[in-house]
């Protein structure tokens, strides 16, 4: 009887110490970290260090983004995945992820399994835009009629292969059959500059990427690539209501826990990112960028990643899109 009754209060302990030691999350001596898979200064960066800045004020804790850059987000995601899954660690992410198991072959991650989505922190639609020389008429359809005139005259610049650029481009071109050379870059600033300079003709950048230059009429924006106008840009229509159906393409920011997190750290963490995206200096902050945040439960957001993964490897697959 006595055994039991020692048994009983080493149990209740236990589990009262467990308890104890997640609920107390997050603890003032230990900071957080939140791993981008990309070098500083990048849309991730963008989105995450605001959101890290309002999060360690509601917190009261301190957050640190560690910068983890390489091969199209995989080098740091998988650094992530191999964290202890105590909330002290948490990835950012962005569409990228749901294009590279499509691009690179036997990564050391398995983003569905390895990690758990929080919330999408952002998105931004694509916008086809121009350089303002290169098409004698700058309207979608007259840019269309100009391409399939002179298959191969023209060229489009992407940030990179695999990206979201490259791969909006190409799904702009299966689906209208089209035949523009991709010009691949080493990030966005590279892309632009030559756009604007008239070295390439035209891009399927992130609206976010291309405002300043579309503001300062350095670009022409021809189409966004959403359902809906943008609010930033009103004027620019949409591709379908110009009659290109099917061309949504958003690049999205999102944020995922390390897979075991315990579960009253995730809805806590989930709870508090909310708030976070609903303040104002966040709203403010985002609606410079062109940038929305979409409604979704994290079990909507699970089922929008894996179609995210489906759509574009699809897209991968028909287009033989491949790495350097």
């Amino acid at each position: 009887m006595l055994k039991k009754v020692l048994l009983l209060l080493i149990t209740s302990a236990l589990s009262l110490a467990a308890s104890a030691q997640t609920t107390s999350w997050p603890s003032p001596s230990k900071p957080i970290t939140f791993i981008n898979p990309f070098p500083p200064g990048g849309a991730v960066d963008a989105f995450g260090r605001p959101l890290a800045k309002q999060l360690s004020t509601q917190l009261n804790d301190s957050i640190v983004v560690d910068n983890r850059g390489g091969a199209g987000g995989t080098v740091g995601a998988a650094a992530a995945a191999k964290m202890a899954p105590d909330g002290y660690t948490w990835l950012l992410g962005a569409v990228h992820h749901s294009i590279a198991p499509s691009m690179y072959v036997n990564l050391p991650y398995d983003i569905t399994k390895d990690f758990e989505p929080i919330a999408i922190i952002g998105s931004v639609p694509h916008v086809i835009v121009v350089n303002p020389t290169k098409f004698p008429k700058n309207d979608l359809k007259s840019i269309m009629e100009e391409i399939r005139k002179n298959p191969g005259k023209y060229n489009y610049a992407s940030t990179g292969n695999g990206t979201s650029q490259h791969l909006a481009g190409e799904l702009f071109k299966m689906q209208n059959k089209l035949f523009i050379t991709h010009i691949p870059y080493r990030g966005t600033g590279p892309a632009l500059q030559d756009l604007v300079a008239g070295q390439v003709d035209m891009m399927f950048d992130t609206l976010a990427g291309a405002a300043p230059f579309i503001k300062s009429g350095q670009l022409i924006a021809v189409a966004v690539a959403s359902n809906k106008r943008s609010e930033a840009f009103p004027n620019v229509p949409t591709a379908q209501e110009l009659g290109i159906s099917g061309f949504i393409v958003s690049s999205w920011y999102a944020m995922w826990a390390i897979k075991g997190t315990p579960k009253d750290i995730v809805e806590k963490m989930s709870n508090e990112v909310q708030i976070a995206l609903a303040s104002p200096e966040i709203k403010e902050r985002w609606a410079g960028m062109g940038a929305s945040v979409p409604k979704m439960t994290r079990p909507e957001l699970t089922a929008y990643i894996n179609q995210e993964i489906v759509r574009w490897s699809e897209v991968v697959k028909k287009s033989g899109a491949k790495l350097d």
